[in-house]
């Protein structure tokens, strides 16, 4: 069983107990965390599509560590302009591990079925109005 679910922005395909890197949750280490954005749910075989979310589906997870990713270099430079800049970054991390998907049954919404009964004679079609047409000019020979 896996799923497609948006965390921090971005989607990840999970399942249980895989460990994710994603960008820095507020949450603290060792806390609890649910996700409610899943889009795609596919569980052993019947694949399920939300529009655009699965009503009724989440993914839950567990912080294991905020941490820095590796170091990139940002290098630019403009030949013969005698411009260089040299830059570094470290994106902020939390790692979590996925401990379940769970599916509740989507609650229907206690939709009013109104019937809308239209008599013929109300709706009708547009009537077109024809251009009149032009008389032919006589031409002499």
């Amino acid at each position: 069983m896996y799923a497609i679910v948006e965390i921090a922005g971005q989607q990840f395909k999970v399942s249980k107990d895989l460990k994710v890197y994603v960008h820095r949750l507020a949450n603290e280490e060792g806390t609890k965390v649910s996700f409610d954005k899943v889009y795609l749910l596919d569980d052993n075989g019947s694949i399920t599509i939300g529009a655009p979310a699965i009503e009724g589906a989440s993914v839950e997870a567990k912080v294991l560590q905020h941490l820095k990713g590796d170091k990139v270099i940002v290098f630019k430079k403009k030949r013969r302009k005698g411009y260089k800049k040299r830059n570094g970054h470290r994106q902020y991390l939390t790692q979590i591990v996925i401990e379940g998907i769970s599916v509740s049954a989507p609650k229907k919404a206690a939709a009013k079925k109104e019937t809308v009964e239209v008599a013929a004679e109300e709706v009708e079609a547009p009537k077109v109005k024809k251009a009149p047409k032009a008389k032919k000019e006589e031409t002499q020979e």
